[in-house]
């Protein structure tokens, strides 16, 4: 068992391979999710695709085996750190798409609510079913599928367990799009569409976006006032505008 990580053309490929027991992660895996995110963050790859070994599944979240038998401060431990490595995933500065190519249940589901975007093929298929074992989601379920589809929706899928085939999983805003195969040139292609953009305007738009959603709009405007005048002052912004005035294509720096 084993979390591979290679980069190409700028992206970050990171492979949870454990196809035997449809990539669920132990705790030992989710420790070395941690690792590999830290390696990412310090590679200058631009963009990072998460997928799961084999065709059956992204992920299939925890290994039920290792949740017995635990102290309940063993259980506080584990949940937060699965929490913290989740918000080390989802604090990257770069994008990270999850390419959910088949079961995504439970902590699976959640790795794939920690990515900027979700891409899903035909087969896929995610749940939160932690209710029907007498539990609830554990790191970050009940946080962050509510502010990506809404409250009731959210709130329907967790206390049902119930799965939530591809197509559904489009409609309701759960994932971007459904990928044909070959699901990696997909996901790579989707990855081109924004990785060529000056990384700094872009991680300026994500701060305006995160931050807003926490406060009110007026507060929301102000701080996209704020970060709309930095990214003026960078050098790509006025690369950017030169370039427009030059008909040519920018060349971004990244600073």
């Amino acid at each position: 068992m084993s979390i591979n990580l290679v980069i190409e053309n700028n992206v970050a490929i990171l492979t949870i391979d454990r196809p035997e027991a449809l990539n669920a992660l132990s705790f030992a895996l989710i420790e070395d999710v941690g690792r590999k995110l830290a390696e990412v963050a310090a590679s200058g790859a631009r963009a990072l695709i998460i997928v799961g070994a084999g065709t059956k599944a992204f992920c299939a979240g925890a290994d039920v085996k290792e949740l017995i038998g635990r102290t309940l401060s063993e259980e506080k431990c584990a949940t937060r750190r699965g929490q913290n490595v989740f918000a080390q995933l989802d604090g990257l500065l770069i994008p990270s798409i999850a390419l959910v190519n088949g079961y995504a249940l439970g902590g699976g589901s959640e790795l794939a609510l920690a990515c900027t975007f979700r891409l899903a093929t035909p087969s896929a298929k995610f749940a939160l079913p932690e209710i029907k074992l007498g539990l609830i989601p554990g790191y970050g379920g009940t946080q962050r599928l509510p502010r990506l589809i809404g409250e009731a929706r959210a709130t329907e899928i967790i206390l049902s367990g119930r799965t939530v085939g591809a197509q559904e999983a489009l409609s309701i805003g759960l994932v971007n799009r459904i990928v044909e195969s070959p699901y990696m040139m997909s996901a790579l292609s989707f990855a081109a569409e924004f990785t060529g953009y000056s990384l700094t305007a872009s991680q300026f738009a994500r701060q305006a976006i995160r931050r807003g959603l926490a406060t009110t709009i007026s507060e929301g405007l102000e701080i996209e006032a704020d970060l709309s005048t930095l990214a003026y002052r960078t050098g790509d912004a006025q690369e950017g505008l030169q370039a427009f005035l030059d008909k040519r294509p920018p060349r971004f720096l990244d600073r």
